[in-house]
């Protein structure tokens, strides 16, 4: 055989494994989220919850009986959703959602993200850390804790957006985050 040959034999073999090892790359690779400004309808809810997360589902049920359309994603790693959408470690919870540019993480109330929605402040999002008794998604008979729904930024930062299960439960106007619509 020529040397011309087997350098071209050679050379197509080169394409055909890089072609290969792309693709197999491509399947094997961690599941992805869509980004956060993925074509979703307006008003559309876009939550990632574990597979197996019983209040996640209450949640879904609480956002769709005020009205909002949910679309659901079965998330086997939660954290590398949490990251890729930027909720900072110290505000997390089970779920995550985006909806309209926003992220919303843990058992926030719908009427909350219904003003969010309207106020359009610049922010990152709104979040409930951790899982708070009477909490949308946490029921557990007339018992509400004390809970507040929080505001936060893409650096971090985060005030009071409102508060629930207290006399003062009415919300307050978030003071440390710049209230200009996101860009």
């Amino acid at each position: 055989m020529k040397k011309s040959s087997v350098s071209s034999l050679v050379w197509i073999g080169s394409v055909v494994l890089t072609i290969g090892a792309v693709l197999a790359a491509q399947y094997l690779r961690e599941p992805s989220v869509p980004p956060v400004v993925a074509a979703a309808a307006p008003d559309t809810v876009v939550v990632y919850k574990s597979p197996t997360c019983g209040c996640c589902l209450k949640w879904v049920e609480h956002l769709q009986q005020a009205g909002f359309t949910v679309e659901t994603h079965d998330e086997p790693q939660m954290s590398l959703v949490k990251t890729r959408l930027g909720v900072p470690e110290a505000l997390g919870s089970c779920h995550t959602a985006t909806v309209n540019g926003y992220v919303i993480e843990g058992h926030v109330p719908a009427e909350d993200i219904r003003q969010l929605l309207a106020k359009r402040p610049k922010a990152k999002g709104l979040a409930v850390p951790g899982m708070p008794i009477g909490s949308p998604g946490m029921e557990m008979g007339d018992r509400v804790d004390p809970y507040q729904t929080l505001l936060f930024d893409g650096q971090g930062r985060s005030s009071v957006f409102s508060r629930h299960g207290t006399a003062s439960a009415a919300p307050v106007k978030a003071s440390s985050i710049n209230p200009q619509p996101p860009s």
